[in-house]
């Protein structure tokens, strides 16, 4: 297959939906016999802050002079991004080649492997033939039933644990916290972000279910700038230099000051331009998160928001959190099918503040050009696929935004 028809073929597999489960995933690593036995893993789960910890340990391990393969989701723009080994995203050729191999093992499966256990199986064999030694997986959805965690890691990692995929994880926090620390194994030292109440009990638990060393990381890195911003990013910092350590992973000093300086993870507070901030804020926590990070850049200085939300998120909740920042919203019809009508997101904002005016765009170029007009900083925010979606628009070239569902 070529590159555009194994990424045809891979996205047809979503129709098998989403399961959560590691039996099918067990049986295809084993068989493709990865990861390699002498690569260390460090793996990583929580609710906001994955992607962005995931990025950190692994700017910091490069400069140690690590071999590293990082494996993240959901892509922007391109579905390369999902997995990279030393900064560089997996070439078309080997996803093409990864992918038809892939399709010929597991035709006759039943039941047949899903989208992400097949990215998760293509992430470690290219880690594997590019002889990583180091590997950082974000998980995809949850923990415990989740692909990656058919591995087993050097630590564990979790990020602040909050609501989001209520339809998987459960509509309680314990329960959301009890997927999440399901990544949690006997003797594997385990480090957490500060948790509400109700998660660091299920963590703890768990930990101790494990014999699991754990370490709750309550403090910020202040020592030396991040190239990511926010107030939360020296939180992410410090949790990231934990797992490091907790590993045994050695890294000096200066690989954490120049990696941190160089970590680039697109659509988290980015600056575009000097108007411009784009973040992929997409469930409560995150947008209070956004907003918090808004004011500490700007004060009280509102922002012309252009917003988009899946339709399966807690969209009252984020409208809420990002209101106060906002002076207008612009609500476009952006690209994915998940997403909700804007004129089914505008009525809530209607019922949030009934004097914030907003207005309705047939598409994101449109919507852009409405926001210049006004004299505000613009924030593109809601969903990390409208993200990628406004970078590929901003970029000039839309048409490389490829489908970006799972």
């Amino acid at each position: 297959m070529t590159y555009r028809e194994a990424l045809a073929w891979l996205y047809g597999t979503q129709r098998f939906g989403i399961k959560l489960g590691l039996e099918n995933v067990q049986r295809l690593l084993l068989e493709l016999n990865v990861p390699a036995p002498d690569q260390q893993i460090v793996h990583v789960a929580g609710t906001n802050g994955k992607g962005s910890v995931c990025a950190m340990i692994d700017s910091i391990a490069r400069v140690a002079g690590y071999r590293t393969g990082l494996f993240t989701s959901p892509h922007l723009v391109t579905y390369r991004e999902r997995i990279r080994v030393n900064g560089e995203m997996i070439p078309p050729n080997e996803v093409a080649a990864g992918l038809t191999a892939l399709r010929d093992r597991i035709r006759s499966w039943d039941p047949h492997p899903t989208f992400f256990e097949i990215t998760t199986a293509l992430a470690l064999v290219h880690f594997k033939n590019a002889n990583c030694d180091l590997l950082v997986l974000e998980t995809g959805l949850g923990g415990r039933l989740d692909a990656t965690n058919a591995v087993t890691p050097v630590v564990s990692v979790i990020t602040p644990i909050g609501y989001d995929h209520e339809k998987w994880l459960g509509n309680t926090l314990e329960e959301i916290a009890g997927e999440k620390a399901g990544i949690i194994k006997a003797n594997v030292p385990v480090v957490s972000a500060k948790q509400e109440a109700a998660a660091e009990k299920i963590v703890c638990a768990r930990a101790s279910e494990c014999d699991a060393p754990l370490d709750f990381v309550t403090g910020t890195y202040t020592a030396s700038p991040i190239g990511l911003g926010g107030r939360h990013q020296q939180e992410n910092a410090a949790l990231a230099i934990a797992a490091l350590r907790a590993a045994n992973i050695a890294v000096t000093d200066d690989a954490i000051i120049h990696g941190l300086a160089t970590v680039d993870w697109p659509a988290r507070f980015q600056r575009w331009d000097e108007r411009t901030i784009i973040d992929g804020a997409h469930n409560p926590a995150g947008a209070r998160v956004l907003a918090n990070t808004w004011r500490a850049e700007f004060g009280t200085e509102r922002a012309t928001i252009i917003l988009a939300v899946l339709r399966e998120k807690n969209v009252a909740e984020i409208c809420r959190h990002l209101a106060p920042i906002a002076a207008r919203f612009i609500l476009p019809q952006i690209r994915s099918e998940r997403a909700i009508p804007p004129n089914e997101l505008a009525p809530h904002l209607s019922s949030i503040t009934p004097s914030l005016p907003y207005s309705i765009r047939p598409l994101l170029p449109d919507a852009l050009a409405s926001a210049r007009t006004y004299a505000d900083r613009i924030l593109i925010t809601g969903s990390l696929h409208f993200a990628g979606e406004a970078l590929a628009t901003l970029r000039g070239d839309p048409d490389a935004l490829e489908d970006c569902a799972q």
